[in-house]
């Protein structure tokens, strides 16, 4: 298996997947995190190289979680556009899965809240030699799941798993379909307000407009309103003139 895991690795880079050049990386970046972690237990708490450590270890740890975050995304978008085989899916699953458990044994392991016994547990029960082995996680060991069991047992729960993610698929396939549906429905009723309003728009500006206009017109009205009272007084006195003018005085004898 471990021959099929480095054939299957060469030919993944050579079709120029990344993935599992950054699955490397990030298990490297864990193996060295927990021999940090393992080198700062050796120290006093209150002393300046356990403060440093800490320090690096924090660091890391934040960039291990980053760096398995984008290969969980970078998974998803590869099974999801079918670049792998769902056996490889699979496979690259059951890696992150082992990342995501030595992420927690790291962070109980950081915390120290168990003293030697999480670092035991850390080890494995293998003694202090682990971390000057070349895999201190034992990544390239066999699952524990599949020892002793046969090929058929095996091709068995592969193929129950398969089942499992078809109808966990099929499922996030219909709350998607639904979701897309009300996404849709929506986009039409925002069309619907957007073109009610830009009528109740069209109707302000000419509304406004004509506003405008009876404004002006009532301004005209009223100074004509105001001219017209001064001719008629004038007329009205040109006529008590004329009236004047025309009747004789008649004085008395």
């Amino acid at each position: 298996m471990r021959k099929d895991s480095r054939w299957l690795t060469s030919v993944n880079k050579m079709a120029g997947d990344s993935w599992l050049s950054d699955y490397d990386v990030c298990a490297r970046l864990g193996q060295e995190i927990m021999e940090k972690i393992n080198e700062r237990n050796k120290h006093n708490r209150t002393s300046s190289s356990y403060t440093k450590l800490s320090a690096q270890v924090r660091v890391s740890m934040k960039q291990f979680s980053g760096d398995l975050g984008k290969l969980r995304q970078n998974l998803m978008r590869a099974s999801s556009s079918y670049h792998i085989t769902q056996r490889e899916v699979e496979r690259r699953q059951l890696q992150l899965d082992g990342l995501t458990t030595k992420e927690k044994q790291m962070e109980q392991a950081f915390r120290n809240e168990r003293g030697g016994e999480t670092r035991q547990s850390l080890l494995g029960n293998r003694g202090t030699d682990t971390f000057a082995s070349s895999d201190p996680w034992g990544m390239n060991e066999d699952p524990d799941n599949f020892r002793g069991v046969a090929n058929n047992e095996i091709q068995a729960q592969q193929q129950d798993i398969i089942r499992e993610q078809d109808q966990g698929l099929e499922a996030l396939s219909n709350v998607i379909a639904r979701q897309k549906m009300m996404a849709v429905d929506i986009g039409n009723e925002v069309d619907n307000q957007n073109e009610l309003i830009d009528d109740i728009t069209d109707h302000t500006d000419r509304t406004g407009e004509r506003l405008i206009k009876e404004t002006s017109h009532i301004k005209i009205v009223d100074r004509k309103s105001n001219t017209c009272g001064y001719w008629i007084a004038i007329v009205l006195l040109f006529i008590a003139i004329i009236v004047i003018v025309a009747v004789p005085y008649n004085k008395k004898p």
